[in-house]
């Protein structure tokens, strides 16, 4: 019995290797010829690797095609040199496992000039076009372009009409078209039909190819490529309109996170609240640390970075409330200079804990990156996740206006303090929460401002102002103006600065303020109720 299980086991054995080495064994030759190979000799062996192993070559070819290939000379086995927190590691090309104690001294590296870069690119892109995920077909045959030729046109024609994907198969089109007009083997009519498809079309080498038949000998080529161009650039100008409002809406997002706190507590207590930018950095810092403590954790970190950033702000706007303002009512300047004060302290604070350099906060994965809508407008996830955000924090914060006990007291202290007061309203109290509140929503703002730019001691100095202008212009108290004055002033500073420049941009809406608050000096929405003067 005990042979009987030998002889079956020898037999699986062999069974085993036989198939193992008819899989294996022609790529494994095939490598070890690369290793030896000169540059001349290579591009055939590279032809023969894509056509047996098809996808599962791109990993080699990827490396070979960033100059990372290399071979260990005690074995002649490839390895991809790769860069880890600046350390080099060497890696297995295809199952990414770091080969361990690999020096440079025990491997040599695979030269490449730029013909075969030329084929690499190529062949990548060939090898994608049959590729199973339609995002990496789409994506070869965009790379494919600008470097259209009779072969790769052969391969989309044959792939066109079994294309499943509608995006990659309007890619495949495009492609067709393109070569389809720059072909002078064809009749002019069918020219002119690739050219009209052309034209709607944003795809960089597709103005690039229009721009080349603007110098073709038949002058109804030159003609119908001038009309195509003039339809793209009028489209891709309606796009970057939209580009511009988007990231007008962004930066009114940011300005009305950074001011929407400081409008409840000036419109209530009346206070300058010239330290509003450092409880916009409080959060921002609560953001980094919050990160560190969840190092392995990024992409949930910002969920406990926003009550904590909240916290943290509003904690420490009760503290200024109750230490030092609400011995300074009705003394404006006094205020004034004792806020500014506290704002440069808590500035020294942070620079003492944290130190005067930038800190850098890392952005989730699922914020990272852009929507691409077309090849001329694709708009930040980051920037896009803050608009909304921003939105929710309004409705959020005018729903306990209008709801709660805590905003009924707040809009009758607004109103008027002295009745509020006579009517049994405890004024103190809904001034330590109103500050506490406006000073957490500005932590809020921290966390979203720490997605967009390095965390700073003087980050809070870059909004105040802007806050100010926000709060003024839009009306004192008023949330609907503020939301109204953020975007407003937002987008009209996105707007000049293509024209003007960043600095002018900005002179040129503090001057409007100036000379708008001249004639309403209320703001766009002015308060209500008996003392509202």
């Amino acid at each position: 019995m005990r042979h009987l299980i030998a002889l079956c086991c020898c037999l699986f054995g062999l069974l085993s290797f036989s198939v193992y080495a008819a899989e294996s064994s022609p790529q494994d030759s095939l490598l070890t010829e690369l290793v030896g190979a000169k540059l001349k000799n290579m591009t055939p062996i590279l032809e023969k690797l894509a056509n047996t192993q098809g996808e599962a070559i791109l990993p080699l070819f990827r490396i070979l095609l960033g100059g990372d290939l290399y071979y260990i000379k005690a074995d002649k086995s490839l390895v991809g040199q790769f860069d880890e927190q600046g350390n080099t590691v060497y890696k297995d090309v295809f199952s990414q496992v770091v080969v361990p104690n690999l020096s440079k001294k025990d491997v040599k590296k695979i030269r490449v000039n730029n013909t075969l870069r030329g084929y690499l690119r190529n062949a990548i892109a060939q090898i994608q076009l049959t590729a199973k995920s339609p995002e990496l077909r789409q994506s070869a045959v965009r790379e494919l372009l600008s470097k259209l030729d009779k072969d790769t046109i052969n391969l989309i024609e044959a792939l066109y009409p079994n294309e499943a994907n509608k995006k990659v198969k309007e890619a495949m089109g495009l492609a067709l078209s393109m070569y389809a007009a720059t072909s002078i083997d064809l009749v002019p009519s069918n020219r002119l039909v690739a050219i009209e498809r052309l034209s709607t079309s944003l795809e960089g080498d597709v103005r690039n190819t229009l721009t080349k038949l603007m110098k073709d000998e038949n002058p109804a080529i030159v003609k119908a490529a001038s009309e195509a161009l003039e339809n793209i650039a009028q489209r891709a100008n309606r796009f970057a309109f939209i580009d511009q409002l988007f990231f007008g809406l962004s930066l009114g997002s940011v300005l009305l996170l950074a001011s929407i706190g400081l409008a409840i507590t000036f419109g209530v207590m009346g206070v300058i609240n010239m330290a509003h930018g450092e409880m916009i950095m409080l959060g921002a810092y609560t953001t980094y640390v919050v990160q560190l403590i969840m190092p392995n954790y990024i992409d949930y970190s910002i969920w406990v970075a926003i009550p904590a950033a909240f916290l943290v702000s509003g904690l420490m706007g009760v503290l200024i409330e109750r230490l030092v303002i609400r011995h300074l009512h009705g003394r404006p300047l006094e205020t004034l200079l004792a806020t500014f004060g506290i704002s440069l302290i808590l500035q020294q604070l942070v620079r003492t804990i944290f130190s005067p350099l930038n800190r850098q906060v890392s952005t989730p994965s699922w914020m990272s990156g852009s929507w691409e809508i077309n090849p001329v407008l694709s708009l930040t996830l980051n920037r896009l996740y803050i608009l909304a955000f921003a939105l929710l924090v309004f409705i959020a914060l005018v729903i306990i206006l209008k709801k709660t006990s805590l905003g009924l007291n707040v809009r009758a202290v607004s109103q008027n303090r002295s009745m509020a007061k006579a009517m049994g309203v405890k004024t103190n109290w809904v001034d330590a929460m109103t500050f506490g509140l406006g000073s957490g929503i500005a932590g809020i703002a921290g966390v979203a401002l720490s997605q967009l730019t390095n965390v700073g001691p003087n980050l809070g100095q870059a909004y105040i102002i802007d806050s100010f202008m926000v709060v003024v212009f839009g009306g004192v108290g008023n949330l609907l103006g503020t939301l109204v004055a953020a975007f407003s002033l937002g987008i009209a500073t996105k707007f000049l600065e293509p024209t003007t420049g960043a600095v002018l941009a900005a002179i040129i809406v503090l001057v409007f303020i100036i000379l708008f608050i001249q004639k309403r000096p209320k703001g766009l929405f002015p308060q209500k109720g008996r003392a509202a003067e």
